[in-house]
């Protein structure tokens, strides 16, 4: 656990893309969480949604809307299957892309997984200040973006820099 003394919390919505999970069977969902709160941050929201586009982008934009949502983490839908459909459903809703965050994501993947990480599709972007961000359904793979990027980068005290810092800002004209 981090020494959350320091932080910032971060205001959290948490979507469980998936035609199977449950809140029983959620293990991604539950341990994004689990992960976030030791880290000090509150989830505000949590909810399951199966795979279909604009069910996906109704709860999205509804948390992009909600000044109680600074920060919005997708899990699931970011294959390469016929129902893989998350990053169609979020991309459209981008004002800014987060191309690093897709990138070092697949770079950390690719410890693990070596070439099997190339079916993955996540994605980071902002929309409406909020920051979004849309990983795979695997627990782990839930857990090494956590770990690996999040949960530095959702810390104010993270140096040389974090995007807590750059919430104030960015809704800027």
């Amino acid at each position: 656990m981090t020494d959350t003394s320091s932080k910032r919390p971060v205001r959290l919505a948490i979507l469980t893309i998936s035609d199977t999970r449950t809140p029983e069977n959620d293990t991604s969902g539950n341990a994004l969480e689990r992960m976030a709160t030791e880290d000090g941050h509150e989830v505000v929201e949590r909810l399951i949604v199966p795979d279909d586009i604009y069910r996906i982008r109704y709860e999205v934009s509804r948390w992009i809307i909600d000044p109680k949502v600074e920060a919005v983490i997708t899990t699931g839908g970011t294959g390469l299957t016929g129902r893989d459909g998350t990053p169609e459903a979020v991309a459209p809703l981008l004002d800014r892309t987060i191309e690093g965050f897709g990138e070092l994501f697949r770079w950390l993947s690719y410890q693990k997984i070596k070439t099997s990480t190339i079916a993955s599709r996540a994605i980071g972007g902002v929309a409406n200040g909020t920051f979004i961000f849309c990983l795979p359904g695997s627990t782990g793979a839930c857990k090494d973006a956590w770990n690996g990027i999040l949960r530095d980068q959702l810390d104010l005290s993270h140096r040389p820099c974090n995007l807590v810092e750059l919430m104030p800002r960015l809704t800027e004209s």
